[in-house]
């Protein structure tokens, strides 16, 4: 094993395309996942000022807000962004399929958003990712090590298939259980909940009148549960304490980011409170509609693509509380309403065990490159 620097065995292609782009995949920034190895997503005949070529099995490395953690391996040719470096080995210097893992490792991404200039989009160059040095293998131990690496990558997109297909069976059996033709079976939001946003962030000193307090952002509200990790502090007075108390069967919204995103608050804890950027909603009348087949209702809808007419359109998605009032709910009786939910919560079990495997095959993949690079 040798410390080598990442231009000895890695180039820079700056090939431009001069052809037609008539039925030409065009990548941008957008189009690549974070984290994933692969390219699987791409735009063909839109219109475009990008000119710059890349070609199967070179990589596409995101320089612009590279903390995104965005670097795949192309599996077609094509034309990127200008935000996208593309990458190459350099023949005999290293095993062409272990770069993609020596690129997609923590350290290296550390490095290149350390050497990332500008404020609002920092972008890191070339010359400072060529710079990156490591701790390299013979070719033989390579090649062992690209195979372990590979495989384990097959298997955790095996468990990513099979979350994928629960999805979009407990999406097609929430469309085939309800007659959605019904319209006498539908009710504006605004007429099943009283919404309110939470308190705007306020960084002022705190009052000595004022009280301290735990809050949920957007961040933490995920699709059916909360991440209850780094929960920052912001200051109520006594008036706000119970305006933005949380009650257990809280129906928690994001206005913004992932617009929709939703999950139903269980715990008793008032003192934490919430934040401008969600909405939290209660029933008017709790004996029509349960909150927890009104979480799965959002996140189908969401998934059917008709949450989007309600949608404002931008950077960032939003759900103004003008717009989730007008959103139309299906509401059957009580007792369907519990079939779904159990339904979808067998599906979500299953789901959560197998996101655990994703979990546990990263860690094996973090662990083999931190063991032998």
């Amino acid at each position: 094993m040798s410390v080598v620097r990442f231009d000895q065995i890695a180039r820079e292609c700056r090939e431009t395309f001069k052809s037609s782009f008539e039925g030409k995949p065009i990548v941008g920034l957008e189009h690549i996942a974070p984290y994933d190895m692969l390219l699987k997503n791409y735009d063909v005949d839109v219109e475009t000022t990008f000119t710059k070529s890349f070609k199967k099995g070179q990589i596409l490395f995101g320089r612009r807000r590279a903390y995104q953690h965005k670097a795949c391996v192309a599996t077609i040719d094509g034309i990127c962004s200008g935000d996208i470096t593309v990458i190459e080995p350099i023949e005999g210097k290293v095993y062409p399929d272990l770069l993609p893992f020596i690129i997609q490792n923590d350290n290296f991404f550390e490095h290149a958003i350390k050497g990332s200039n500008g404020a609002l989009s920092p972008r890191v160059k070339w010359e400072h990712m060529a710079n990156f040095e490591f701790n390299l293998p013979s070719l033989a131990e390579q090649k062992v090590l690209a195979e372990k690496l590979w495989a384990a990558y097959e298997v955790k997109q095996s468990y990513l298939k099979m979350i994928a297909a629960t999805e979009e069976m407990v999406k097609s059996q929430f469309i085939e259980m309800f007659d959605f033709k019904d319209k006498g079976l539908y009710r504006t939001w605004g007429e099943l909940f009283e919404t309110q946003l939470g308190k705007m962030l306020d960084k002022n000193k705190q009052n000595p009148k004022d009280t301290s307090c735990q809050y949920l952002a957007n961040i933490n509200v995920q699709w059916g549960f909360f991440d209850m990790t780094n929960l920052n502090f912001m200051t109520f007075k006594e008036n706000e304490l119970l305006k933005f108390e949380l009650k257990p069967n809280d129906l928690l919204i994001c206005e913004g980011g992932d617009a929709g995103r939703c999950a139903v608050w269980k715990e008793g804890d008032s003192k934490i409170k919430y934040q401008k950027a969600i909405h939290r909603a209660r029933p008017i009348d709790g004996t029509i509609i349960d909150v927890n087949y009104v979480q799965y209702y959002i996140q189908y809808y969401k998934k059917c693509g008709k949450l989007y007419d309600f949608i404002t359109k931008g950077t960032i998605e939003h759900l103004t509380g003008e717009k989730l009032n007008e959103v139309p709910v299906f509401v059957p009786p009580m007792d369907q309403q519990h079939q779904f939910v159990l339904f979808a919560q067998q599906a979500d079990k299953s789901i959560s065990e197998l996101r655990k495997s994703v979990d546990a095959i990263d860690k094996v993949i973090k662990s083999l490159i931190n063991e032998n690079l």
